[in-house]
C-alpha cells in the first residue's frame, strides 16, 4: 500500500515550473506527433522537423537554449496543453515525485499545485504514476 493512501492534492496553476528549467527530455511516439500534428494543423513531417530532436534512437521534443520546452510560451502557457504527449499528461503524479513523502515534499517545493486543489485518490494517484511505467 503506498504512503499516499488519503490520496495527494493537486491543481495545475501553469506556472511552467514542469516545463521549464533544467535540460531534459519529453519523450514522444508516432502517435503522440500524429496527436500534435493534428492539433496543430500541421503535416506530421513539418512537426517532427520543427519541434523533435533524436537521441539515442528516441524522439524527443526540442528545448530551447535555456531549457524551456518549445511549446511553452510565458504569457500563455503550454501553447499544446490539449494534446500533451503522454509523458506531461500524469505530472506531478510521476514514480520519482510520489515513491516517498520526502519526493512529494521536494516536488511541492517546485510545484505551487502539488499539495493543493482537487483530492487525487490513492487509485488514481497511483494510475497516473503507471501510465510512465514501461
Amino acid at each position: 500500500m503506498p504512503w499516499y493512501r488519503e490520496g495527494l492534492r493537486f491543481t495545475c496553476t501553469r506556472c511552467g515550473n514542469c516545463c521549464t528549467g533544467e535540460p531534459g527530455y519529453v519523450w514522444v511516439n508516432e502517435d503522440e506527433l500524429a496527436t500534435l500534428a493534428d492539433y496543430l494543423r500541421q503535416p506530421v513531417q513539418e512537426v517532427t522537423a520543427r519541434y523533435v530532436r533524436s537521441v539515442r534512437g528516441q524522439l524527443s521534443l526540442r528545448e530551447r537554449p535555456n531549457g524551456e520546452c518549445v511549446f511553452w510560451d510565458r504569457a500563455a502557457g503550454c501553447t499544446v496543453y490539449a494534446a500533451l504527449p503522454t509523458q506531461c499528461r500524469p505530472w506531478p503524479f510521476w514514480a520519482s515525485n510520489t515513491t516517498t513523502p520526502d519526493d512529494w515534499e521536494r516536488t511541492k517545493e517546485i510545484c505551487p499545485g502539488a499539495g493543493h486543489g482537487e483530492l487525487f485518490s490513492e487509485k488514481e494517484v497511483t494510475r497516473r504514476v503507471n501510465l510512465l511505467v514501461i
